[in-house]
Formats: structure tokens, C-alpha cells, sequence
């Protein structure tokens, strides 16, 4: 058998649609028996590749560099190589996951709380925007977590949401705890190398870390009371991913409850009093973790608001 890969390169990067960054790109041989309409039956044996593309003149860097590096290595080290072929040998390796039949091996069948995580709500009262829950805004991709408490049936959503579809039924009756409890090894033999990893990574994943995080807490209105002694200032935080005019803005409408389009300026208010109109370079230059006294104005003619940063 012949095949063609027609493709510059066969290595995946975050940014390149197509693969997940750190699997090989694989070739596999999927035999299935066929009844006498040609239809697949039953599924007999699978075999893959590993393939990966060069230019002309790195193909012979490469295999040159390759010999050398194998000829300088002890008898016993050469044992450990795969020889060279004029043909390819395919590895055997496991089916496509239609092929496996898996059965959960769960031991609690107690229900378990779930956690439902809603957004912070806020309402606007005589010119002053305040959220109605203090607290720190949800960084991006760490709200819909999967945790050991989450039931099967929430775990079928889960996979549908991060795009894990085909292998639903294979995980029909898993809780939570029973995907957490899977190692990275299960997930590929199970799934593939590059569908396991890509689950693995989505169930045991960090959040993405904010470029950049600030502190505001809202100036009260004047005729407001004053906060009790002790109590303090309560900031909120904001997580901006990208450094720019935009994304502050956008960040600050949704904690206010504000529409986006109606924050026409931002300005930064110096010691000298003068306001600064600020923009992607200013946004780029503050330093993390800085605190602003943040100040709203309704602008009459526009009907939209102005910020003021002090």
C-alpha cells in the first residue's frame, strides 16, 4: 500500500487547527471484516505510524546526523533502535474508540452534590453601579471544571460542551471521580493519542493565567453613607487576557452590568487632576496588581458613561 501525505509539516502548535500540540501526526490502518453488501462488521486489527515531513535537504541532514549519533552508541544501546526498512512496519495499536466496549468501574452509587457556578450579578441605583456579590470575577476556563462530585449524567454534558461527542456513550455511566481517576495512559488507550491527550489536558488543566490583574473598587456617590470604620474599601478584580483598551473595557462593563458600547471613554486621573485618556499602550504599561478608585459619569449627550481611573 502507497500513501501520500501532503503537508508542510507534521508538527502541531497551540495556533494550527488540525492536531493537538505534543502528539505525534499518526497514520492508522483500521481491518474490519465485511459482509457481502461491503459493509464493516466486525472490527479485526489495528496498525499505525508515526510519519513526519522534511525539506529535501534536512532529510538528509537528518538521517546523516541519525547515523552518526546510532554508530558512536555501544552494541547493547543499538539493540534499543528500530533497524531500518525499505518498507515501513506498522505497529500494532488499539481500535478507534467504536470499537472498544468499556464498563465503569465507579463503586459509589450515592448521589453527590453539584456545583453550579452563575455569574455575578449587579444592578445600578441613582448614577452608581456597584455588584450585588463582591468577589473576584471568574478567570476564563475555570468555571466548567469537571469535579469528582459531578453525576454521570452531568459528565455527558460536560464532554458534549469540550467537544469529547464521540466518546459519550463509551463514558455513558462515568461520574466525575471516574474520569478524574484515569490517568493519561488510560485516556489514550482509550481514546487515541490525540483525542486522550486533548481530555486529559481538558480534565486536569490549569486556568489560563490573566496577563495582567487589577484591583477597582467603585468611588461612592455622595450622597451615600460612608463606610463604617474598619470595614475598608472592597475592591474587585479584574483579569485581562489581552493588554489592551478593549478588553479593560469589556472587563469593567461586564463586572458593572453595563453594555460594552456604552462606555465611551476611559480616563485616568493623575495627582495633578488632570484626566488622561487612556489607551492600548497606557493599558500595556500598568503595573499588575495595581488598585484604582474607579468612578462612573453618565454623559447626557451620548447616553453612554465615562470611567474615570484615580
Amino acid at each position: 500500500m502507497f500513501s501520500q501525505v501532503n503537508c508542510i509539516s507534521t508538527e502541531f502548535t497551540p495556533r494550527k487547527h488540525g492536531g493537538e500540540k505534543g502528539v505525534p501526526f499518526r497514520i492508522q490502518v483500521d481491518t474490519f471484516t465485511t459482509n457481502e453488501h461491503g459493509e464493516y462488521m466486525e472490527h479485526v486489527h489495528s496498525s499505525s505510524c508515526q510519519v513526519k515531513v522534511f525539506k529535501p535537504k534536512g532529510a538528509d541532514r537528518k538521517l546523516k546526523t541519525d547515523r552518526e549519533k546510532i554508530s558512536k552508541k555501544t552494541l547493547q544501546d543499538r539493540e534499543k533502535y528500530q533497524p531500518s526498512h525499505e518498507n515501513t512496519l506498522l505497529k500494532e495499536c488499539s481500535p478507534w474508540p467504536d470499537a472498544l466496549t468499556v464498563t465503569s468501574h465507579s463503586s459509589s452509587s450515592t448521589p453527590s452534590p453539584v456545583y453550579h457556578s452563575s455569574p455575578t450579578s449587579c444592578s445600578f441605583t441613582d448614577g452608581n453601579y456597584s455588584p450585588n456579590h463582591q468577589g473576584e470575577l471568574l478567570l476564563p476556563g475555570c468555571s466548567d471544571h469537571l469535579l469528582p462530585s459531578t453525576q454521570p449524567q452531568d459528565a455527558q454534558q460536560w464532554l458534549h460542551r469540550h467537544r469529547f461527542s464521540p466518546f459519550s456513550r463509551l463514558f455513558c455511566s462515568f461520574s466525575g471521580a471516574d474520569l478524574l481517576r484515569m490517568s493519561r495512559e488510560d485516556l489514550i488507550q482509550i481514546c487515541g493519542p490525540a483525542d486522550g491527550i486533548r481530555l486529559f489536558n481538558t480534565m486536569k488543566g490549569r486556568c489560563i493565567q490573566p496577563r495582567l490583574t487589577i484591583y477597582v473598587c467603585q468611588q461612592q456617590a455622595r450622597h451615600q453613607p460612608a463606610t463604617k470604620s474598619g470595614a475598608g474599601d472592597i475592591y474587585n478584580a479584574l483579569y485581562l487576557e489581552e493588554l489592551t483598551l478593549l478588553d479593560l473595557s469589556e472587563k469593567i462593563a461586564s463586572l458593572y452590568s453595563i453594555p460594552p458600547q456604552q462606555i465611551t471613554h476611559i480616563y485616568r486621573q493623575k495627582p495633578s487632576g488632570i484626566h488622561v485618556l487612556v489607551s492600548d499602550k497606557m493599558v500595556q504599561n500598568f503595573r499588575d496588581e495595581t488598585s484604582f478608585i474607579l468612578s462612573i459619569i453618565r454623559d447626557e449627550n451620548t447616553n453612554g458613561f465615562h470611567v474615570v481611573l484615580k
